[in-house]
């Protein structure tokens, strides 16, 4: 039977191991290999590709239609299960380039993903292995065939809910033992995930973004010095920094006050990453307000936005279907011009608990949530969603001048 025929007739939304094999007429659906099972005890069944096994994790959509490698590779999504929107996935394979994460040591962040259409062949030249195939060797499980339209829809009206995604090529589950996991994972509120996903050593980093011309370049000439503080940073965030004129020092998230003023930075960055704030603020924010306090040069993104949000007395919170997708409009209050944005998030800054000498500098314009501040006294500014752009648009890329230009004028100062 063709796989298409085989998708539109033989996967189910909803349906349990038990369940009749047949129609009326007969007709014997195909083998399904994988299960999403959640926490409430929904059964989803679907054809298993990736890896083989179980995990556990919340279930959250994205939007974006490109870089799906990127997507899959963002260390924000540790503990997470990604479902695709867009129907297509995989169809330009995967290659080495693409890989966001920076800690090529550690497992991969995210726990599984979800696509409606079955992976194709890929074909595009700068692929080097199927989607499949790149998968199983990350140990990311899949599951494809199934009705993400009704998911997507579930997520936004009920939340992001705890699931185990499983893959069994024999079809084989024990579906009471994958509903009690599910059942008993506590979520990702009071969790901290950036261990599992940063950097533990401190290294330098000079090479700047992709062209299609010359492809990787390196920076020769800094003008700056930026320490970053990796909490599950991303490579375009650094290639950005370096394209700017900056020469970049990754330090791990424990890195002391004292080391990283050790390393006289005309700047610090607080990188993305993944998990619950107040967990990881609970070693990460007292360095954060001391650097503040000595008015260096800060810029936040995502999981650093809240972490200084919090060194500053704000609070965050646990949103119930999180921003995660390429085409999120934000306005910048700054220039009174509205960006499309790439946005990774579960976790937002309560905007009424910001201090007064905290200006709200951006807003999601899908739902009002914060997306940005800058303190009045203070040389230090963040933003919630992620302007290097990988995957795109790149409308945020000024952000990354309006640090350079930030240090440039404390320099001018001493």
């Amino acid at each position: 039977m063709p796989l298409a025929i085989a998708e539109e007739r033989g996967c189910r939304t909803h349906m349990t191991q038990d369940q009749d094999q047949h129609d009326a007429s007969g007709w014997t659906k195909p083998l399904t290999t994988a299960r999403l099972v959640l926490a409430d005890g929904t059964v989803i069944e679907g054809f298993g590709l990736g890896a083989v096994g179980e995990a556990v994790g919340e279930v959250c959509f994205n939007t974006a239609m490109t870089g799906y490698e990127e997507i899959l590779t963002d260390p924000s999504y540790a503990g997470q299960i990604i479902t695709f929107t867009f129907p297509h996935i995989g169809n330009v394979g995967a290659n080495e380039s693409d890989i966001e994460t920076i800690n090529l040591a550690a497992t991969s962040g995210v726990r599984g993903v979800i696509v409606h259409a079955l992976i194709t062949d890929p074909s595009n030249h700068r692929a080097t292995r199927h989607l499949d195939q790149w998968l199983k060797s990350r140990g990311i499980i899949g599951l494809a065939g199934i009705d993400t339209r009704a998911l997507t829809i579930r997520i936004r009206e009920q939340g992001m809910p705890n699931a185990v995604i499983a893959h069994s090529p024999e079809g084989v589950f024990d579906l009471p033992a994958l509903k009690a996991k599910a059942a008993q994972w506590p979520g990702l509120v009071g969790m901290d995930l950036v261990p599992d996903v940063a950097t533990t050593q401190r290294f330098t980093w000079d090479e700047t973004a992709w062209t299609p011309e010359t492809g990787y370049g390196k920076q020769t000439e800094p003008k700056y010095h930026v320490v970053a503080i990796d909490y599950g940073m991303k490579r375009n965030i650094l290639r950005l920094l370096a394209d700017v004129g900056c020469a970049v020092t990754v330090v791990p998230s424990t890195a002391s006050t004292a080391d990283i003023l050790a390393l006289a930075p005309d700047g610090v960055f607080l990188s993305n990453g993944p998990g619950d704030p107040a967990a990881t603020g609970e070693y990460a924010v007292p360095v954060i307000k001391d650097l503040i306090d000595r008015k260096i040069p800060t810029f936040g993104i995502c999981l650093g936005h809240q972490m200084l949000a919090i060194a500053i007395g704000a609070k965050t919170m646990k949103m119930p279907q999180g921003h995660h997708g390429a085409n999120h409009p934000v306005m910048d209050y700054t220039t009174d011009k509205v960006e499309i944005v790439s946005m990774n998030h579960g976790f937002a800054v309560d905007r009424d608990t910001l201090p007064a000498f905290a200006k709200e500098t951006h807003r999601s314009l899908f739902d009002g949530s914060n997306c940005g501040m800058a303190l009045t006294d203070r040389p230090v500014f963040s933003v919630q969603h992620h302007p290097e752009a990988s995957p795109g648009p790149r409308d945020s890329h000024y952000l990354f001048r309006r640090f350079v230009a930030m240090m440039e004028k404390e320099k001018e100062k001493a």
